[in-house]
């Protein structure tokens, strides 16, 4: 759940960095009586994610703004559609406007691109999940628009849960006694996953009894179905490398259980929305 305090903990950081010494266009231009209604406006269609960070983004300038959100997190919409209406001080909104669009933009494009993921998946039962690769300081904005386009989240940090990668396994050495050891070492309630590239290393990872989840990374279709084979279900089979909307479905279909998307949250393109804005008269 995307709590408050880390909406205003970014929003915060965002206005100061845009506007460290005010605004200083509409300090000079707008006068300080006028008031703004607008609309946040769909360009495109997509799936909308951050009403929060959005009311937040736009009332914590000047909290007599008024922000009304004609739209849900998760909820898809069209082309045209009036997301939410904005009135109050015009300096307010103007200065607001670029650090409220920036973040919802990134958000909905995150939880669309996400959407046509999980839509790529079919009826395989397979959860669709973020990775790491998030834009820093925006990672609980972004995991948020992961789960709103229907997708599951990754652990959210170095914190949660132990993943062996490449260049770990690089450094133990001998990873059946390492994981063993880790497991005597560790509480019972934390998760033990290991990254491996080729099929040889599967049965070590096994033997240590330690592996809750097993990483089949940049494998082949045909690699990933004997990989599954060989699991045979003592531990969850996550894919991951690469994958893309086109090769998505394939990589369901081999019976994994998780598929690790990078590109959902590090490539992804900002939803073209717009803040049209109707100045009113002063006084």
């Amino acid at each position: 759940m995307l709590e408050r305090r880390q909406i205003q903990r970014v929003v915060l950081m965002a206005l100061d960095e845009d506007a460290p010494f005010g605004d200083i266009t509409s300090q000079t231009l707008v006068p300080a009586d006028a008031t703004a209604h607008a609309q946040l406006v769909a360009r495109e269609p997509g799936v909308f994610a951050g009403s929060d960070v959005y009311v937040i983004a736009m009332s914590t300038i000047d909290p007599t703004v008024s922000i009304d959100m004609h739209v849900v997190d998760g909820a898809a919409f069209e082309t045209g559609t009036v997301l939410a209406d904005v009135s109050g001080p015009a300096r307010a909104v103007l200065q607001a406007e670029r650090v409220a669009l920036n973040l919802v933009q990134r958000m909905c494009g995150i939880a669309t691109l996400t959407a046509a993921y999980v839509a790529a998946v079919g009826d395989h039962p397979v959860r669709v999940v973020d990775t790491r690769k998030t834009t820093p300081g925006l990672r609980a904005l972004e995991r948020h628009a992961v789960r709103c386009g229907g997708g599951h989240n990754h652990r959210y940090s170095l914190s949660d849960a132990v993943m062996a990668k490449d260049n770990h396994l690089a450094v133990v050495g001998d990873i059946t006694t390492a994981l063993r050891r880790a497991a005597l070492d560790l509480p019972h309630t934390t998760h033990i996953e290991v990254e491996v590239d080729r099929l040889e290393q599967i049965d070590a990872v096994l033997k240590s009894e330690a592996a809750d989840t097993i990483m089949l990374d940049n494998f082949s279709l045909e690699d990933l179905r004997a990989g599954v084979k060989q699991i045979g279900g003592r531990a969850m089979v996550e894919a991951s490398g690469g994958i893309t909307l086109e090769t998505i479905g394939d990589v369901a279909a081999t019976g994994v259980d998780v598929i690790s998307v990078g590109a959902l949250t590090h490539s992804v393109r900002a939803l073209d929305l717009g803040l049209d804005i109707t100045m009113q008269s002063a006084g």
